[in-house]
């Protein structure tokens, strides 16, 4: 476990910046919060349309990441009506919210956060609340004669301590019963079981720096009470199958309903735990706070196997009946797919219906097992929140509401797409195409800029050669453990070659031509067609073909040849594929100026010698249209959507109209 990092201090003189600025320093310390987790608020006036002075609470709002906090993400509200909000004997979790909503001072401003009543409550101006993992390494642990204990022979009376209540009303009707008892003049912090820490004080800065002396005793303790051991010498099983990783995942996506991102992790961390002796005892104890149950479920899944999904799937069916009871309005079900499996042979794996959900679930359970661990080994155990009270918070109103609101997913949301060429022109347009359709892309390309074309959790890119079979098993592996499999391969690499004619081409040119256009092709599909029979929406190919196959120009005789024995290729393997639900289909571009394969002064001197413009050139089609990238993209990956779900084996002209071809 690191320990928390220190930061500038330097402070904005506007308290609403302050609140911000060091939100943002508790936010970059993923050791104190982890995705979405924490908030933080300031009380100040602001000023309405009509120049009055309102009384203000400024709140960290929905949607917005600490580390990443800037004042348009502090929602303003109407302080003097959240405290007649608190006068309430009871409030359910949708009025709190409606309330609040209504309390808005700024109708345009996110929702605020669910504890919002608990920080305006709080009498001081700046409040800073965090999930640090040392503080609830402290409040989870076993065998204590009482929940506090361990918090209270740290920090004596420091620190105001809360029992675990849910977030919301009653949370604040808690703290505001036990605040006059427990408060003094000395009072740093507060600390909520099974749930993190505040601190407060007249400024943020303030507030900051009894937050960081707070954390910092408990580092302290830790370190003399539960050092951490040295990192054991164990190492996972570099290679996997990776038909078995896509077997796994398409199961997983079945019980989900839909198709899931599923990453492997095999990180020095990983192999350790997965190789002690009680690591599946460990990883049933539970989640650091309930809201990890969110990301990850209560348990991950122990084991790779089918029997471990099928035992997996049946506890948590169970665990639903025995406590639907709790459950006070309709509800919508979650499936019962894992979230985060564990095994000794593979490490990790971690899953979501975007590559950015399953990488959350893979930072928060990164910070799970290091505290499992030093609670287990030296401090009498780890021991979550019971059964009943993780249901509470997986099934909690607000998140079932957000389930309701969710909408649609983008069409190829959780699938995984393999796109050659992806660096630059068509290989490129079809990535981005891919990306906005929520697949997760793997570009390939020669280019070693590759891997900055795109950015985020959703996009991968592997410099490599499409003719080299060790190339392309490398990029095909790193990819596949990213995302967990394949549905969709996009073949956009491709040469032009020479343009000579018959009898001046050489046969070492003819064998370049082929080799990258056809051959690696073949190779390709010899690699991923397994791949792509386990998919759990069928596999999908799109190829980039050319107009040169129905209508081969002169000097063109390599290119033509290949992108017709490209086409001869795509339509066995249609046939031969079909039986495992994957479709292959082509598209024919021609003239498709915005690409590598053309310059402006070569558009230019092929524009002159028909004696027109160069935009007159782009257009030299029955259509009269110019044919983009972005549109030859279009057509490729519609082919990889439900729209052709009855289409293989096809070739379709994206040339604007060619009287040669038609």
């Amino acid at each position: 476990m690191e320990k928390s990092k220190k930061t500038d201090l330097q402070t904005p003189e506007d308290p609403i910046e302050a609140c911000a600025h060091f939100s943002r320093l508790i936010g970059g310390d993923t050791n104190l919060v982890l995705h979405g987790g924490g908030n933080s608020s300031v009380k100040a006036s602001r000023s309405d349309i009509t120049g009055q002075d309102r009384e203000a609470i400024f709140v960290k709002g929905s949607g917005w990441d600490m580390g990443s906090l800037e004042v348009p993400g502090l929602t303003p509200l109407d302080l003097p009506r959240l405290k007649q909000l608190l006068e309430l004997r009871e409030l359910s979790d949708v009025d709190m919210m409606r309330e609040l909503s209504a309390a808005k001072l700024d109708p345009g401003s996110p929702n605020p956060s669910v504890e919002t009543l608990l920080h305006a409550f709080i009498p001081f101006r700046a409040v800073q609340h965090s999930h640090a993992d040392v503080i609830v390494t402290l409040t989870n642990l076993a065998g204590m004669n009482a929940p506090d204990e361990v918090v209270r022979s740290i920090f004596g009376d420091e620190v105001i301590v809360i029992p675990y209540v849910m977030p919301g009303f009653d949370l604040a009707q808690e703290v505001r019963e036990n605040w006059a008892s427990q408060f003094h003049d000395g009072t740093k912090g507060m600390v909520l079981l099974n749930h993190g820490l505040f601190t407060f004080g007249d400024d943020s800065q303030t507030a900051y720096e009894m937050h960081m002396q707070l954390i910092g005793k408990a580092e302290a303790w830790l370190d003399k009470e539960a050092p951490v051991d040295s990192r054991k010498e164990n190492a996972l099983t570099a290679e996997i199958l990776l038909t078995d990783l896509a077997r796994l995942r398409s199961q997983m996506s079945k019980i989900a309903g839909k198709p899931m991102i599923v990453r492997r992790h095999v990180d020095d961390q990983v192999a350790d735990f997965v190789q002690r002796d009680d690591y599946a005892d460990l990883a049933r104890r539970g989640p650091l706070t309930p809201d990890h149950i969110i990301r990850t479920k209560r348990f991950p899944m122990v084991g790779a196997s089918q029997d471990s999904l099928d035992r997996y799937v049946k506890e948590y069916g169970s665990y639903v009946e025995e406590f639907r009871h709790r459950i006070r309005t309709e509800f919508t079900e979650i499936d019962p797919a894992p979230r985060i499996v564990l095994d000794p042979e593979i490490g990790m794996l971690t899953a979501g219906f975007t590559s950015k959900d399953a990488q959350i679930a893979a930072d928060i359970y990164h910070h799970t097992i290091p505290v499992l661990c030093r609670s287990e080994d030296h401090l009498g155990g780890y021991e979550a929140l019971s059964g009943e009270e993780l249901f509470d918070v997986e099934y909690w109103d607000l998140e079932q509401a957000k389930l309701l609101k969710s909408g649609k997913p983008p069409e190829l949301s959780g699938t995984v797409s393999l796109v050659t060429g992806a660096a630059s022109g068509i290989g490129r347009a079809c990535a981005e195409q891919l990306k906005q359709l929520g697949s997760a892309v793997i570009g390939v390309d020669l280019s070693p800029e590759v891997d900055q074309v795109f950015a985020g959790d959703d996009w991968i890119g592997i410099e490599a050669d499409v003719t080299k079979s060790e190339e392309i098993d490398e990029a095909i592996k790193i990819g596949v453990e990213r995302f967990g499999g394949l549905d969709i391969a996009v073949v956009a690499a491709g040469i032009f070659g020479n343009s000579e004619s018959i009898e001046d081409l050489d046969s070492e040119e003819w064998r370049r031509v082929m080799s990258v256009n056809v051959d690696s092709v073949q190779l390709l599909f010899g690699r991923i067609g397994p791949l792509l029979a386990l998919s759990p929406i069928g596999g999908r190919v799109a190829v980039i073909g050319s107009k040169n196959v129905p209508a081969p120009g002169k000097g063109a005789a390599a290119y033509s040849a290949s992108k017709a024995a490209l086409q001869q290729l795509c339509r066995v393997a249609a046939l031969e594929w079909a039986s495992n639900k994957t479709r292959v289909n082509l598209v024919h571009p021609d003239a498709v100026f915005d690409t590598g394969l053309w310059s402006e002064e070569l558009i230019v001197e092929r524009a002159s010698n028909y004696g027109i413009t160069p935009e007159e050139y782009k257009k030299r089609n029955l259509l009269s249209v110019e044919v983009t990238s972005a549109a030859v993209a279009r057509s490729a990956i519609s082919l990889c959507t439900d729209d052709f779900s009855t289409t293989t084996g096809a070739s379709v002209p994206t040339d604007g109209g060619s009287d040669r071809v038609i």
